[in-house]
């Protein structure tokens, strides 16, 4: 395996796409301090082995929502995932088909929900930002019921979107601005302009059909500020509760208060989360958050994690922290920029074989026998 590691994989992804691209997906907000702290603290978390034990197997196979995964992880959702490399939300589709754990389609990203669930044959989740319009709102949930998206994740962490010092200098924009610093940035990486050409400029293809005719670059930080209101509430939770059939997440959790909310409001599960250190509240890890929550509501709802998860080993420090499920973008996104169609294949793989490495290594037979593994 010539790039063993994720942190293998993104060295290679930096020196093959352009800066802007990959500021993008490396960078946080303000001075990158959750960044930092989410994987940092995520791992002081220590596990001890039972060698002695009468260990016999270690299977990672996962139940959610009443549905078995082959490992308990799965792929976040990551905006204008296109501008990093053409084609990456179905390249990752195919790979969480192929491995059979859970996708979650951004709403901000450049695939649509019809063409993830041709791909998935419908087995994926959807990350909605609330919408200003209810009739946006019901369009979407409409759309993703039609491709048959499995679960829906209600975004509650960014009723304001995180300030960007290395975007704001890059211009980031869909497509990119051709500024003489993007432009030379760009003919740096030849296959990155080659394959975005053949693939075609991307967009946000989710929301294509509501976007304004001739809406120009120049306007689109102004509609996308006035489609999307941000912040959710009870409000505007309880009428997506009575449309949505199927499993409903609140992602971005990171209170016991806002869990007992959730559980109050119907919601079947949260994803503790700070965004991936991408917002620009000052707060605690992601890992430090759901300490209090699996404390008092663990058995109550369904509790998953994002945000900081990087490696194998990482995915176990989470599941033996109280998490029942952990998801990881950065990780994914990365081997897709270093290994396009091959990149989410590959770190599955990657992820799959260390965290079956940490299970048989403390004597851990089955995922929900993590917690009695953790050192506290």
């Amino acid at each position: 395996m010539k790039y063993p590691s994720i942190e293998d994989l993104r060295e290679r992804a930096r020196r093959r796409i352009p800066r802007f691209a990959f500021e993008y997906l490396d960078g946080g907000c303000n001075e990158d301090v959750n960044l930092h702290k989410n994987t940092a603290e995520l791992r002081e978390v220590e596990l001890k082995p039972y060698y002695l034990s009468q260990h016999t197997t270690s299977d990672m196979r996962t139940e959610l929502f009443g549905k078995t995964y082959d490992a308990p992880f799965g792929i976040a959702p990551i905006g204008l995932q296109g501008l990093m490399w053409p084609g990456a939300p179905e390249i990752l589709a195919k790979a969480a088909r192929k491995h059979n754990i859970p996708f979650v389609l951004s709403t901000v990203t450049t695939a649509s929900l019809e063409t993830i669930g041709k791909i998935t044959d419908g087995n994926f989740w959807f990350q909605l930002y609330h919408p200003a319009e209810n009739s946006l709102r019901d369009d979407l949930l409409d759309r993703a019921e039609a491709a048959g998206c499995d679960v829906l994740c209600v975004l509650c962490d960014v009723p304001s979107f995180g300030y960007r010092p290395r975007d704001i200098r890059n211009g980031l924009a869909m497509p990119p601005k051709m500024t003489v610093a993007n432009m030379l940035q760009i003919m740096g990486k030849p296959n990155w302009a080659l394959r975005t050409l053949f693939h075609g400029q991307p967009e946000f293809a989710n929301l294509k059909k509501y976007m304004p005719k001739n809406l120009n670059m120049g306007q689109l930080g102004q509609y996308m500020n006035q489609t999307f209101s941000g912040r959710v509430n009870e409000a505007k939770i309880a009428p997506i509760r009575d449309r949505w059939k199927g499993k409903l997440v609140l992602k971005g959790v990171a209170s016991a208060e806002d869990t007992e909310m959730a559980i109050r409001l119907g919601f079947d599960g949260i994803i503790v989360s700070n965004h991936g250190g991408a917002l620009p509240i000052s707060g605690q890890s992601a890992v430090k958050s759901m300490e209090p929550i699996v404390e008092q509501y663990a058995g109550k709802i369904k509790i998953m994690m994002d945000s900081g998860v990087r490696s194998g080993v990482d995915i176990a420090r989470t599941l033996a922290s109280g998490a029942e499920f952990a998801f990881l973008g950065r990780s994914f996104m990365y081997g897709v920029a270093a290994l396009g169609a091959e990149g989410g294949d590959h770190v599955a793989t990657i992820l799959k074989k260390q965290l079956q490495q940490v299970m048989e290594q403390v004597c851990c037979e089955k995922v929900p026998d993590f917690p009695s593994f953790l050192i506290k």
